[in-house]
């Protein structure tokens, strides 16, 4: 797997996301089409006070990770390519268990962990005209094992839902899971080291129908208690650096229920605002991908809204190779009064 799902729009060239969570002494490796944006993000960093490798291999080719001692690695993914050049047996073991979502919902009923209503399947040929006809609409259907909300489809009624069964090859295990009323959907990280895990942080996302665009933080949700148990079971099977879970906040008039929706076993979009807000100490931000005109940083003029340290308010560049094709991945420090007046201004900076 490779910085995020393969369709994406760019996806070879999100390895510079990392770079703003690094440290001096960390090694980092970055594909070599960033190399003329090198100069301009290192200097985007100093001028806000954000420290960071500049230890660059320039491959993101697993042959050219260093293996020494001394030297932990950070995977954005744990797979079976990770496994044959690290050999982390249990690591990669926890990965392809809960990377499965049908994984995920069997280990939450072992667990008491609440989850929407679902089924799961090893395949569409499995699903029944009773499962069809008996089974609450709108829901979803979703590939086992997606990533960037690929492979999801929302069905209103029973012929949506036939019409996205046959966008499914016969042996993809799939699950049905009713539609959570609610547009509130939170991401808690987790960071495990040397067997332990610690709350990260808890965001709520912003999302454009299924796929991930941005996060904001603080929020008043924060329902570590619910997922922990299982955060604490990935740990326990050998699981190794960042996980989230994604959970749905649903409101009545009586009690709000939260409802864990999948792990994600691996770096997410929300991970690499959130390790930059730590170091800086940012107490409350958003971030979110962006469109522009712009295809090289030196363009791009963030002058009078890029951060500021003093004031805590202003624009940090956390993914900034994608700017080749279009894009960029933008944080935006302050309160949210501030956030909305520095979004204004960054709209007529990238258009």
């Amino acid at each position: 797997m490779s910085c995020t799902a393969e369709g994406v729009k760019g996806n070879h060239l999100y390895s510079g996301r990392i770079l703003g969570a690094t440290e001096p002494g960390d090694m980092i490796q970055l594909h070599p089409l960033l190399k003329d944006e090198w100069g301009e993000i290192v200097e985007h960093y100093a001028r806000i006070g954000l420290e960071h490798s500049q230890n660059v291999i320039w491959d993101v080719g697993l042959e050219y990770m260093p293996i020494q001692d001394g030297i932990r690695p950070s995977h954005f993914f744990y797979g079976d390519m990770e496994l044959k050049r690290g050999g982390d047996i249990a690591w990669a073991g926890s990965v392809e268990f809960i990377n499965s979502k049908n994984n995920f919902m069997t280990l939450a009923d072992e667990l008491g962990v609440p989850v929407p209503k679902t089924r799961c399947f090893d395949s569409v040929r499995e699903i029944a005209d009773t499962d069809i006809d008996g089974f609450p609409y709108p829901c979803y259907l979703k590939a086992a094992v997606s990533v960037s909300g690929v492979g999801i489809y929302r069905c209103e009624n029973r012929s949506a839902l036939l019409r996205a069964m046959t966008r499914f090859d016969a042996d993809v295990p799939v699950q049905l899971q009713q539609e959570v009323k609610t547009g509130i959907f939170l991401n808690l990280q987790y960071r495990v080291t040397d067997g332990r895990c610690r709350r990260l942080l808890a965001t709520e996302q912003i999302l454009e129908g299924t796929a991930h665009q941005g996060n904001f933080h603080p929020i008043p949700y924060e329902p570590w208690d619910i997922v922990e148990p299982m955060a604490e079971w990935m740990a326990d099977k050998g699981f190794k650096d960042i996980l989230a879970f994604d959970v749905a906040v649903q409101q009545t008039e009586k009690c709000t229920d939260y409802l864990a929706i999948e792990c994600n076993p691996r770096y997410n979009g929300a991970s690499y605002p959130t390790l930059i807000a730590l170091k800086c100490g940012i107490k409350e931000w958003e971030s979110a991908n962006f469109s522009t005109r712009h295809r090289t940083l030196k363009s791009l003029d963030l002058r009078g809204i890029e951060f500021d340290p003093t004031s805590g308010e202003g624009v940090i560049i956390v993914n900034w190779g994608p700017i080749l094709v279009g894009k960029i991945m933008l944080m935006i420090a302050g309160s949210k009064k501030a956030r909305q007046r520095i979004k204004l201004e960054l709209q007529q900076r990238l258009w």
